[in-house]
């Protein structure tokens, strides 16, 4: 991730600032406020993790730039003396470089162009900016640089050569030959790391990542990350002879070293709560660069759907015509719910808000799908494929998912978050049968010979004779919101709790039977055994009780927190409901937490009559 490379003659009070901080007043605030008000930094840069072509922290050194080649820094002699040899602090060390790695992140990689496929081997030469503030002041950076690519390019073993550019840098389109092969500085470099032989650098800050990617670069000038047994140094520094490991390189230069801010709220945060915004910024902006033609929406999403993807072209119709042009011309076409024919299919996230989506409360998450959609298992789907994938779940991710319940579960979250206090129960075994709305696209695509609430009440009896059944009827049914007629299922089941926190139903029973509810899901993270009649996007790996056949193509074993993953942080992508702006899962628990409780009874029955109204208006 390129660092600020810009000249550095701006200054801000006695503090020598690069221009890239200068531009983000509320960044070179924090970074003052974080040092001695008495003794402020001589240097303050942006640190190595961007969002959007926007760093998420600062490196303020007390001491010189730490990118210059001559002098000494505060990160220097973090690199020289620090002792770096705490266990919990190497941990999160490793666990991020892992996590940087597997991300793909890079200062361009949100815009970036087509990665080249290159079959050859090949030598990789980092090019740099002709301001770039690692160059000794006086040097001729563009002889340094061709001197780097003659020796590349007699490299014996692996003679061709590919260049990755930079903004003003020192190499153009009109160095490639047959042996050179010259790639865009929007390239993403991190499959270029994966297939290059060797890696040659005068001090680019992309040097770094080469580091983390497993290479040892060549290294023809003195950056801060040379010297300490990690690079093949040409000019080497006689003041580094320390030996470090990877991850105590990364633990001072991207631990200890930067303030990283929390762009919502400007205040400091940890690396980790840095590297997951940056995340979901690079993110959206990688799944948006086309725009999109959107359909299948109802009036009152419209305003939220072009808070979170108007960034780049979105267009609402649900004309065929227009449609089909807006594809013609680059556009992807999202629609809402089960469109077989569209690029994406978009549907609420399984975190969402406080208070229902039919009574018109915006959703603090979105799930996009490019191969099916979640509730429908006849077909595969994206979020099928992320539930796969983290049967292998890696170490930084095990431990980001197991913070996340913790604080999920802390805060007694759930898809809604509402519901009053729970009935009194009889003693004994106590089963939670969940009510669903029968219509839901969920039951007709998801159940099979069981797929209305009576039937369900019917088995779960039939299964447990001496249980007390608890029913609980779905909160759209409760509020008037969709049809369904809760008298008649009364009388089958023990006790009906109308408007009772799904949790503290969760809690007060003894396992959960659904069909295909998003409160099976609730209930596993919790720990409650589930019976599932009908087949949702957590049935069928090991985890539940199947009473309906399940695809065979869900062959994966994924553990607990690995089905959480994939639900709560792979598929969906959360905002800032104000805004729209793209926000970490765990920024989106923090709001959620903050969020009043959803409108009342009354207000949704009102919203209720003017959805009917809106929409048959408009008919």
């Amino acid at each position: 991730m390129n660092l600020s490379n810009t000249a550095s003659d701006t200054r801000s009070g006695r503090c020598l600032v690069s221009p890239d901080i200068a531009a983000h007043p509320e960044r070179l605030a924090q970074a003052k406020a974080a040092g001695d008000p008495n003794a402020p930094p001589q240097w303050i840069g942006a640190a190595p993790l961007w969002a959007d072509l926007t760093p998420m922290g600062v490196w303020a050194d007390p001491v010189s730039c730490p990118l210059a080649a001559a002098p000494r820094s505060h990160l220097a002699h973090l690199l020289a003396t620090a002792p770096l040899d705490d266990t919990a602090l190497l941990n999160r060390a490793r666990m991020g470089i892992e996590w940087w790695r597997m991300s793909q992140m890079c200062k361009y990689s949100a815009y970036s162009s087509k990665d080249p496929e290159i079959k050859t081997p090949y030598v990789l030469v980092l090019d740099q900016p002709r301001t770039d503030e690692s160059f000794a002041e006086g040097t001729d950076s563009d002889a340094l640089m061709r001197e780097m690519l003659v020796f590349a390019r007699i490299e014996l073993v692996r003679p061709h050569v590919v260049i990755l550019t930079c903004e003003d840098g020192h190499f153009t389109a009109d160095d490639a030959s047959d042996t050179i092969t010259v790639v865009p500085h929007t390239a993403n470099p991190w499959p270029l790391f994966e297939y290059a032989t060797r890696v040659y650098t005068q001090s680019a800050a992309l040097g770094f990542e080469a580091i983390l990617s497993g290479h040892q670069p060549r290294v023809f000038g003195t950056p801060w990350y040379a010297g300490w047994g990690l690079t093949q140094d040409e000019n080497p520094d006689p003041h580094r002879s320390r030996k470090l490991t990877r991850a105590q390189l990364f633990a001072a230069a991207m631990i200890l070293y930067p303030t990283w801010i929390n762009s919502l709220d400007g205040t400091p945060c940890q690396f980790e709560d840095a590297m997951a915004h940056a995340e979901a910024r690079h993110r959206a902006a990688r799944e948006d660069a086309q725009g999109y033609v959107a359909s299948g929406l109802a009036r009152w999403k419209h305003k939220h759907m072009r808070a979170v993807f108007g960034r780049q072209e979105i267009d609402i119709t649900d004309d065929p015509a227009k449609i089909t042009a807006a594809r013609a011309s680059g556009l992807r076409h999202m629609a809402w719910g089960r469109d077989t024919e569209a690029d994406l299919r978009v549907e609420d996230g399984f975190l969402r808000s406080k208070g229902l989506g039919a009574a018109l409360v915006p959703p603090v998450s979105l799930i996009l799908d490019d191969l099916g959609v979640y509730f429908d298992p006849t077909r595969p789907s994206r979020l099928e494929a992320w539930i796969a994938k983290r049967a292998d779940l890696p170490d930084h991710a095990a431990q980001r998912i197991r913070r996340f319940l913790a604080l999920l579960r802390d805060a007694r979250l759930t898809k809604y978050n509402i519901g009053e206090a729970v009935p009194d129960l009889p003693q004994g075994e106590k089963i939670l049968v969940v009510g669903q709305v029968e219509d839901d696209a969920s039951i007709q695509c998801g159940a099979a010979d069981i797929a209305t609430n009576r039937a369900l009440l019917e088995a779960a009896r039939a299964a447990h004779p001496e249980a007390c059944l608890v029913f609980k009827p779905h909160p759209d049914v409760e509020a008037g919101l969709r049809q369904g007629d809760l008298k008649a299922l009364v009388a089958l089941a023990d006790v009906t709790a109308r408007h009772a926190d799904p949790l503290a139903l969760i809690d007060a029973c003894d396992r959960v039977w659904t069909m295909t509810s998003l409160m099976g899901f609730e209930a596993l993270l919790r720990g409650t055994p589930v019976t599932c009649t009908g087949t949702p996007f957590y049935a069928g790996w090991g985890l539940t009780d199947d009473r309906d056949p399940v695809p065979a193509r869900r062959a994966a074993r994924p553990t607990l927190e690995g089905l959480a993953h994939a639900a709560l942080i792979d598929a969906p992508r959360y905002f800032d409901p104000a805004t729209g702006t793209p926000i970490s899962p765990e920024a989106a628990l923090d709001i959620l937490i903050a969020q009043p409780k959803g409108r009342s009874e009354l207000a949704q029955t009102a919203l209720a009559f003017l959805v009917k109204l809106q929409d048959r208006i408009l008919r």
